[in-house]
């Protein structure tokens, strides 16, 4: 499984970017449930979760970006999707698209163990 995120930029305070992920290729099996969604890394600091969404449609969020971000998907195209609205300077990180194909519902397997990864977006917002 490949997956790759496209979307990133430069904003200023109160701005909004959408981010893309398209996911090619099979992991090989299948499963009755999974999830993909979206990490983000900032100079210095830890990788954090950001939104996840299982194929049931049910979403989760960090307390930092609830009411800001909303994660989608396109399963027919096989596309995640992240819309980033008022965006704060702390926002700015890397951006990265995560995937678990191996029996995944939101809020039971923590975001930074999915199998899969792509290579970052960066997401820049300056005040």
């Amino acid at each position: 499984v490949q997956l790759l995120e496209s979307g990133g930029g430069s904003v200023q305070s109160g701005g909004s970017l959408r981010l893309s992920c398209a996911a090619s290729g099979s992991p090989g099996y299948t499963s009755s449930s999974d999830c993909m969604g979206w990490l983000r890394q900032a100079p210095g600091k830890e990788r954090e979760s950001v939104a996840s969404i299982d194929s049931r449609g049910v979403t989760a969020y960090a307390d930092s970006v609830k009411g800001r971000f909303t994660i989608s998907q396109d399963r027919a195209n096989n596309t995640l999707y992240l819309q980033l609205n008022s965006l704060k300077p702390e926002d700015t990180a890397r951006y990265y698209c995560a995937a678990e194909y191996d029996y995944c519902v939101v809020g039971k397997r923590p975001l930074v163990s999915f199998a899969y990864r792509g290579p970052g977006t960066q997401v820049t917002v300056s005040s």
